[in-house]
């Protein structure tokens, strides 16, 4: 028997996507980016299904670690860096691909010369995001210092990240991008700049590569549409079933807080599945899932491990009842929506309690 809950992971749809991201790359390598246990997906199958991938990209050591553990010998990109003499060693050792994106780095890389001979690196040039990378005016000496290593470096690229590529037409992208080719202008070195919203969002940024992340899981990045429209599947379907059917006289409350009161004499059916699982109490009454394949409103607060369904309209629906929470069939950025969040939260929240089940 099947898990109440799931989240079912279609490897098909996976790929899919990652033809449509090369396509519109074109001709640029494609870094599929995996970070946060592939945006909820499965770190380990999501990179194996990802075979086609130039590189993988991840956060974090213990990140690159566990996929070299799973076996998997693609290029991976380590997004954050080393930050001590053991992790950049653990990186020369795992052959990882590094971002320099503060002059501490570059002190570890002195310290240890045999590094940059053997690990490529992605020196970080911070454009406008503020958060990580080497503002404009200290590039150039921070890529003198690299360029000046007793070993000499094995690669050098030159990296970016756009804060709001997402956001169509927007000064700030145009600014980034000004930015970074005046501080790249002359150099002769491969580039990275292009995320999924930038891919699809008619960004000129002319990369040598892109780092799609979730566009590779079939969401949209931009609000005024959903990834259908870009030709994109979505890669995960959170399902569960019905565990009950309440009937309820008019006027009477369900759950928590009392937050819904039944307009007329009602049927509710009751979903196992709750903010334990990753389903967001934010949900507003109204938001809506599918039970036996049709649309139903949610109604009253999303408990921990429960939550409630008006089923009124819907004949037949009995213990049992399939039920998507997202998916197939429901996108993942209208149930956001309705959360007021944004599908990269919804996916990365599915609770570890919830199996992932490849189609």
């Amino acid at each position: 028997m099947s898990p109440l809950i799931r989240a079912v992971i279609d490897s098909h749809a996976l790929r899919h996507n990652l033809r449509v991201i090369r396509a519109r790359a074109a001709g640029a390598r494609v870094i599929a980016v995996v970070k946060a246990n592939a945006y909820g997906h499965g770190l380990a199958g999501t990179a194996l299904a990802l075979d086609e991938a130039d590189a993988l990209a991840v956060a974090r050591l213990e990140e690159a670690l566990a996929l070299r553990a799973a076996g998997i010998g693609t290029r991976i990109v380590l997004l954050e860096g080393v930050f001590s003499l053991a992790e950049l060693a653990e990186a020369i050792y795992e052959r990882l691909d590094l971002v320099v994106h503060d002059a501490s780095q570059i002190e570890l890389l002195e310290r240890l010369p045999e590094a940059s001979a053997r690990c490529p690196l992605w020196v970080k040039i911070d454009t406008g995001m503020n958060r990580l990378g080497f503002p404009p005016r200290e590039f150039p000496a921070a890529l003198a210092r690299l360029r000046g290593l007793s070993s000499p470096p094995r690669e050098i690229r030159l990296v970016t990240h756009l804060a709001c590529a997402n956001e169509r037409e927007d000064e700030v992208t145009r600014a980034q991008l000004q930015r970074f080719r005046a501080a790249t202008h002359g150099l002769e070195y491969e580039v990275s700049i292009a995320n999924s919203a930038a891919l699809f969002g008619a960004v000129p940024t002319g990369c040598h590569w892109v780092r799609p992340g979730l566009a590779l899981y079939g969401a949209s990045p931009f609000a005024d549409c959903d990834a259908g429209s870009l030709g994109l599947l979505p890669v995960m379907t959170l399902m569960s079933s019905v565990i009950a059917v309440r009937h309820i006289a008019r006027g009477e409350s369900v759950g928590y807080g009392g937050r819904w009161a039944a307009p007329q004499d009602s049927a509710i059916a009751i979903v196992a599945a709750g903010y334990g699982d990753g389903v967001h109490r934010s949900l507003a009454n109204g938001a809506v899932v599918l039970v036996n394949g049709v649309r139903a409103p949610l109604v009253g607060s999303v408990s921990m491990d429960m939550l409630a369904v008006d089923v009124s309209e819907l004949p037949g629906v009995r213990v049992g009842a399939p039920v998507v929470l997202w998916g197939e069939g429901l996108p993942v950025e209208e149930t956001a929506r309705c959360a007021g969040t944004i599908a990269y939260e919804l996916l990365c929240s599915v609770s570890p309690r919830v199996p992932l089940e490849p189609r």
